[in-house]
């Protein structure tokens, strides 16, 4: 028994001498105290997340950005995940945006660096779906542009939000938006749907099954549309995504309307940094704005539905206006026949109109918006 218990308080104080040894080691590595081999082999031991993580890079004509930014991504991915892969996105570049980033993948062979190269100019949304269908991560990262606004920790700030439960988590400047950007997300949230739009509170619940009580909390999407540097997304999401829609024609307005759980973070923006557009990708994002609003708001139908209400008004005012006058006054041989003729046929013809733009816009809802139901999870009451 004497020597059995020897044992165990020298196995104690070996480990004892490890772990106060690992921290002499990484507070001599702050104080410069060791060589800088030391350190690199020290904060190696630090273990890398598991999950396997894809970036895809939307790049048009971004010569002057590319490089910085394909770096600080590289350098973010290698540091902290152990499998990662990063996807470009050309969309039919006339500049040296490839060559530099078959510069910078020389230089890095040890990372995963794919390159599609677009037949045609297709646009963002387009291009985008492209990179992601070809991602085969976990978690996707979507960098909509090439624009270097934000410090490298914001993306690894993102990636351990979306561990909190968080399907889509998306990246935000805390700096005013373009007057055309406000004007266009006010819009969206006014009249798109107002579950998504405005959300529901959190709701504590607590519920007995017997002996036990269980408490589980209520969530939803109370995130609204502004404008975002770059997002991620789970697997969960790119396959809920892929089996409601045959296109997306604008994926944050899918994303959103998706039904899982969504958060937005905001981020200092450094304020010298600009964005530089051509004039085909500007048309582009003015078209794609309008279309948003058409299949994905209720902006188009209550115009439509307006403009037909006022119509119909105009047309039974004018069939009383007929009766009054063909009573109080001696109007000519047949133009009170043809005024309420006229009337009666406008007024079921507005009539038919209004019937068509509801249809219209069911079948839009149910092409482009969301399945008839979806869900966020789900709780298993019973083991």
């Amino acid at each position: 028994m004497m020597q059995i218990a020897q044992y165990i308080s020298s196995r104690m104080y070996v480990k004892k001498r490890r772990r106060s040894g690992l921290r002499r080691g990484f507070l001599t590595c702050i104080i410069g105290e060791i060589d800088k081999s030391r350190c690199v082999n020290y904060f190696s031991t630090v273990p890398k997340e598991k999950n396997f993580v894809s970036a895809v890079i939307y790049v048009h004509n971004a010569e002057e950005q590319i490089e910085a930014f394909l770096k600080m991504i590289i350098d973010v991915l290698d540091t902290n995940f152990e499998h990662s892969e990063i996807i470009c996105v050309n969309d039919f570049s006339t500049d040296r945006s490839i060559e530099k980033i078959r510069e910078m993948s020389l230089l890095n062979q040890n990372m995963c660096i794919s390159v599609v190269h677009m037949s045609y100019f297709h646009g963002l949304e387009l291009a985008m779906n492209a990179g992601v269908d070809l991602a085969i991560g976990d978690f996707v990262f979507e960098f909509d542009s090439t624009i270097l606004d934000y410090d490298s920790t914001v993306i690894m700030e993102i990636y351990k939000h979306s561990l909190k439960g968080f399907d889509i988590v998306s990246a935000s400047p805390d700096k005013k938006e373009k007057w055309s950007s406000r004007l266009f997300y006010s819009i969206f949230n006014i009249f798109s749907d107002s579950f998504y739009a405005h959300g529901v509170q959190r709701k504590h619940i607590s519920r007995t099954d017997g002996h036990s009580t269980r408490k589980y909390s209520l969530r939803k999407n109370t995130a609204r549309m502004n404008t975002e540097r770059f997002r991620i997304l789970s697997r969960r999401v790119i396959n809920r995504i892929g089996s409601m829609h045959k296109a997306v024609p604008y994926r944050k307005a899918v994303y959103f309307h998706c039904g899982l759980q969504t958060d937005n973070i905001k981020y200092k923006a450094e304020s010298n940094i600009t964005n530089h557009t051509d004039k085909k990708e500007k048309d582009y994002r003015w078209m794609l704005a309008v279309d948003t609003l058409i299949l994905f708001t209720q902006l188009g139908y209550k115009i439509s539905l307006a403009m037909t209400l006022t119509m119909m008004l105009i047309s039974v005012f004018m069939i009383i206006y007929s009766v009054v006058v063909y009573i109080t006054a001696d109007p000519i041989t047949g133009w009170t026949t043809t005024i309420l003729f006229l009337s009666v046929a406008f007024l079921g013809l507005f009539g038919i109109l209004t019937i068509i733009i509801k249809y219209l816009q069911i079948l839009v809802d149910m092409v482009f918006k969301r399945k008839h139901y979806c869900f966020d999870s789900i709780e298993k009451l019973t083991i």
